[in-house]
Order: C-alpha cells, then structure tokens, then sequence
C-alpha cells in the first residue's frame, strides 16, 4: 500500500525535503474512518479537512479534523475571530478549492488563499496522515511540516 504516486503534493514535499510516506488507496471517496481501516491506523491520526466560509467577506477556511471526530463550527469561528462560519455544502467545496470531495487537502491549497486551522489533538502527535490532493493519495508527515507548509494554526475544533 505504501507507493509512490508522484502528484503536485508528493512534488511538494519532495522539493521541500519533508519525510512523508505516500499511500495509495481506492480511487472511491472514502471517509476518514473508511482510510485508516485500510491503512491499518487509529483514525485519530487520519485527518479530514472541512471546508468552510465565513459569513462576511474574507478567506475560505479549511478546518483540519481527526477522522473520528466530528467539527464544531461555532470552535472553527472562534479560532479565527469570526462570529460565524458557514459550512459548505460538498459542490461548494470542490468549486472553492478546486479538488474532489474525498480529496481536499491544505498541502495541495498552499498559497491559495485558505486559512488552516489544524486541531489541536494534532500537537500531541509525530506524524499524522492526510489527503495527499486527490482520490486514492493519504500522505503520512510530521505535523510540524504541516503546520509549517500550510501555516496552519492549532485550536480546539472538535467537541470533547
């Protein structure tokens, strides 16, 4: 399962020299609990990314979620000073970034103009695994290059 599949991200990371491990998976979209059965992992190191917008104007907001948690959005606007965040509906998520539902990741956004906010269940972890950008593609990297690629920041996004 562990394979090399060359995208924009897995160039990326390689261009950047961050150690990452590509996995190759089904093409279909899988949830995040669906992918770490397969990969053999705790779905509280695969995350999922949510996309939301905000109510007024300003960036689009890729909330970044254990795959067995479930978001809070009134958490997600908190983190960021908003008073309300609107979470999107999927067709509005892939017209916003540009990527399959099932394959949304910040790593593939960089420069784009999203806000990440990363859980921070994440600051007690190595390495956590991701959509590598597309159907099919889960990247495993240290959290810290994550955070140092998309700028994310960490809060608490999920409800205990």
């Amino acid at each position: 399962m562990a394979k090399k599949k060359k995208n924009n991200v897995v160039r990326l990371l390689e261009s950047r020299k961050v150690t990452h491990t590509v996995f190759t998976l089904p093409t279909e979209k899988l949830g995040a609990e669906e992918t770490a059965r397969q990969l053999g992992m705790s779905p509280s190191v695969v995350f999922k990314t949510i996309v939301f917008t905000r109510v007024g104007k300003g960036k689009a907001i890729l909330a970044v979620i254990p795959g067995n948690k479930e978001v809070n959005p009134k958490a997600v606007a908190r983190a960021l000073g908003e008073k309300k965040v609107r979470l999107t509906t999927q067709a509005e998520a892939e017209r916003l970034t540009g990527l399959q539902a099932g394959g949304i990741s910040p790593l593939a956004l960089i420069n784009k103009g999203f806000d990440v906010v990363l859980d921070d269940s994440a600051e007690g972890l190595g390495e956590i695994h991701i959509s590598g950008g597309e159907r099919g593609v889960n990247v495993r990297l240290p959290v810290k290059a994550f955070c140092d690629l998309t700028r994310a920041q960490f809060a608490p996004l999920t409800d205990a």
